[in-house]
C-alpha cells in the first residue's frame, strides 16, 4: 500500500514539473540591448526559478501598443513593457490588469501608475546632458536651471530631440511650466522656444547614437536627454555630466503590465516581482542605466553616476500627466513641425 502511495505521489509530482515546463510567458518588451539582458540574464533566472518558459516578442512600445490593439479580445501578449506615455494608453484603453499589491513593496512612489495597473521597471531622468571639460574650458558653471537652455552664451552649442521624442516632449512641457503653462496649456512652451531656446539650438537630433557623436566631436555643450543615456556616453570615457534641473528632471519611466485575460496570471504576476526585486533591479541599473525602482538595490557611488538614485533625486522628479498629453500629442506635434522646425 505505501509503495503504491508513493508510486501515486511521485507521479503527481512529475505532473506537477511537466505542467509548469508546458506553461509558457509571452512578454513583449524592447528589442537592442534590452532584449540582450533579457535573453542572457533575467529570463533564464526566473525561467530557473518557475520551471516555465518564456517567449520574448521583440518591439519598441508603440509596437507593442498597436500588438495589443491588433490582438483585442483575444491578446496572446501576457506581460508588455512599454514607457509610461504609451503605457498610459494601453492602460485607458483596458490592456492592463491590476499590478499585485505586494508588488510595490519597498518600491518608490514613483513606481506606480494610475490605479496600479503598471509599475516602473526602471526610471530614466530627463534631464540636462553636458560637457563637463567644455564648461571648465570656457569658466561656464554647471547648468541648474531648463531656464539655461535659453541662456545666449549657448547659441548654436545646443542640441535637444524633437517632440516625437520623449526627451523633446519632456523639454517643451518643461519650457511651458517655467512660464506659468504646463501640460494644459502648452503655449508658453512654444513661444519660449520660438522667442528664446530655438536661438541656440544646432539641430533637433532624435538619435541618441547621433547625439552622442554632436558631443563627442565637440560640436553642441548642452543638450535635453536622459541619465541613462549620458551614463552610456560617459562611460565611454567622454567628459559628460548630468544636471538635475532645480525645477526637477523629468520621470521617464520605464514599465511593465499584466495583460488582461492573460492565460497564466499567476505566472505574470511572479515575472513582475521578479523584475522589480533589488537583484534584478542591479542588473537593470548597471546594464541598462536605469534608475532602480526598488529603494533596497544596492549599488556603488560610481555605478550610481547620474542615474536617480535616492530619494534626493527620485523624489524631487516631475511626473507628466500623460492622460493630457495624450490626447493633445498630435496637435502640438504639427504646431511643433510649422512653428519650431520650419
Amino acid at each position: 500500500m505505501r509503495a503504491l502511495l508513493s508510486t501515486a505521489a511521485a507521479l503527481a509530482l512529475t505532473a506537477t514539473v511537466v505542467n509548469a515546463e508546458e506553461k509558457t510567458v509571452y512578454l513583449a518588451a524592447y528589442g537592442g540591448s534590452t532584449e540582450a539582458l533579457f535573453k542572457d540574464v533575467i529570463i533564464p533566472k526566473w525561467q530557473e526559478k518557475t520551471g516555465a518558459k518564456v517567449v520574448y516578442v521583440s518591439g519598441n512600445s508603440t509596437d507593442t501598443l498597436a500588438k495589443l490593439r491588433a490582438q483585442e479580445g483575444a491578446q496572446e501578449i501576457d506581460i508588455a513593457f512599454i514607457d509610461d506615455g504609451p503605457m498610459t494608453q494601453a492602460i485607458n484603453f483596458g490592456y492592463c490588469d491590476t499590478v499585485d499589491a505586494d508588488t510595490f513593496d519597498g518600491l518608490y512612489d514613483a513606481a506606480r501608475m494610475p490605479d496600479n495597473k503598471a509599475v516602473g521597471i526602471g526610471i530614466v531622468a530627463t534631464g540636462l546632458a553636458y560637457n563637463k571639460d567644455l564648461f571648465a574650458e570656457k569658466g561656464w558653471d554647471a547648468p541648474t536651471s531648463w531656464a539655461d537652455l535659453a541662456d545666449p552664451k549657448f547659441k548654436g552649442m545646443v542640441a535637444i530631440p524633437p517632440i516625437t521624442n520623449g526627451y523633446g516632449l519632456h523639454a517643451l512641457i518643461m519650457a511651458a511650466k517655467l512660464n506659468g503653462g504646463g501640460e494644459t496649456d502648452i503655449e508658453p512652451g512654444f513661444e519660449m522656444f520660438e522667442n528664446k531656446i530655438g536661438e541656440n539650438v544646432l539641430v533637433y537630433e532624435p538619435s541618441s547614437g547621433k547625439m552622442s557623436e554632436l558631443f563627442q566631436n565637440g560640436e553642441i555643450a548642452l543638450s535635453v536627454w536622459g541619465s541613462g543615456r549620458l551614463k552610456s556616453l560617459a562611460d565611454t570615457g567622454f567628459p559628460g555630466a548630468f544636471a538635475y534641473p532645480d525645477e526637477g528632471a523629468v520621470n521617464l519611466l520605464i514599465a511593465a503590465c499584466p495583460v488582461v485575460n492573460s492565460d497564466v496570471p499567476e505566472l505574470a504576476q511572479d515575472f513582475l516581482k521578479f523584475m522589480v526585486s533589488p537583484e534584478m533591479q542591479r542588473y537593470f541599473a548597471v546594464e541598462k542605466g536605469w534608475g532602480p525602482v526598488h529603494k533596497d538595490t544596492e549599488l556603488s557611488d560610481e555605478e550610481i553616476g547620474a542615474l536617480p538614485v535616492g530619494p534626493g533625486r527620485v523624489d524631487k522628479l516631475v511626473t507628466i500627466d500623460y492622460t493630457v498629453v495624450n490626447k493633445e500629442r498630435g496637435a502640438w506635434t504639427q504646431q511643433w513641425t510649422r512653428r519650431i522646425e520650419n
